[in-house]
This record gives structure tokens, C-alpha cells and sequence, in this order.
């Protein structure tokens, strides 16, 4: 059990039968009345946001969530499969769950999936990913006039703006949280 003056960003916990990550909170000290705490909670099956304030001394029950590295194989039927790389055991996720994570994950990509009482619930891409330029305009030499960058679209079929010297075939590192370029590998 945990206390709601205790909540932190990311702690999971247990509520009305339902399993809440912590996106935001506020403990809040008014000049009149009880200290109170403000958070804004993820469903993290269903991905609901709400808003919802604590007495600083509610209980709430911590849920334990395993976290497991995975490898996403191949998708078929509109299902994506990854595989527990220590158990070989298959994990089919639909189109809606892991869509975002799509455009940063090639086959063979390695991606952590997040377990609720034995029951998939999330996929997470690593911080940074190494995919390959598969369409990109070339540089033409003197072209200072442009200034950022150039479109180029990577091996996942994301396109993103990259800087002018790089060419097709390049290697880049990418930030999947903003989905930018940052650098040349």
C-alpha cells in the first residue's frame, strides 16, 4: 500500500479494479482547509486519462508491473508479433496498441513490454533507435539558402527531417520520444 502523499511520476497503482500510472501530480497546501493531492492518472489498459485529487492520506494499493525485453518478428492479419526473448513465447498486439511505436521499430527491433498479472498491456520502444535512410534528396553542393534540413524517409516508412549532408543508405540515431534526428551513425 501506498500513500497518496507518496505519489511520484510513473508509480502504478490499483484503483476501482483498474491499473493507474501517474502522469502528473500537484500536492497542494491552500491557505484554508486540508492539504489535498492533484494528479492526472493514465488507465494503463485502456490509456483513459483522468483527473482526480487525493487526501494525502489514502491508500492505494501498488501495482507490480514486470517489464520484459521482447523482439518484434512480424506482423500478419493486423496483428504484430513479438517474441520473450528468453522463453520464445509469441505475443500477438493489435494495430491500436502499439501503433506509435511503428514508425521507430524495424523487424528484429528489441521493444520492452509491460505485464499486468501475466497480461500484456503496453509496448515501449527503446529511447533511441538506429534505422536507415531509404529515401532522401541529395545535397546540392553551396545550398546554404535552405536553412534546417531536408525530408528523408527511413527504413519503417516514418519520414522525418534530417540535416543536408546526410544521403541515402546513411545509418542515424533517432530520439523516439520527440521522433527527431540526432545524429550520423
Amino acid at each position: 500500500m501506498i500513500t497518496a502523499g507518496d505519489f511520484r511520476k510513473n508509480v502504478t497503482f490499483e484503483m476501482d479494479g483498474n491499473v493507474f500510472t501517474i502522469v502528473e501530480f500537484m500536492h497542494v497546501k491552500p491557505g484554508k482547509g486540508a492539504a489535498f493531492v492533484r494528479t492526472k492518472i493514465k488507465n494503463v489498459v485502456t490509456g483513459q486519462v483522468l483527473d482526480k485529487t487525493f487526501n494525502p492520506t489514502e491508500k492505494v494499493e501498488e501495482a507490480k508491473i514486470e517489464r520484459r525485453e521482447m523482439q518484434y518478428l512480424y506482423n500478419e492479419g493486423g496483428l504484430y508479433y513479438f517474441m520473450d526473448l528468453n522463453t520464445y513465447d509469441q505475443i500477438p498486439f493489435n494495430y491500436d496498441t502499439i501503433k506509435e511505436i511503428l514508425n521507430f521499430i524495424p523487424e528484429n527491433g528489441t521493444v520492452t513490454v509491460s505485464f499486468f498479472k501475466g497480461l500484456p498491456f503496453s509496448v515501449e520502444p527503446p529511447l533511441f533507435v538506429e534505422l536507415q535512410i531509404v529515401e532522401c534528396e541529395p545535397a546540392i553542393q553551396g545550398d546554404t539558402v535552405k536553412s534546417g534540413g531536408k525530408p528523408a524517409k527511413l527504413e519503417t516508412g516514418y519520414s522525418i527531417s534530417v540535416p543536408m549532408f546526410v544521403m541515402n543508405g546513411d545509418r542515424i540515431r533517432v530520439d523516439t520520444r520527440t521522433g527527431t534526428y540526432m545524429e550520423r551513425v
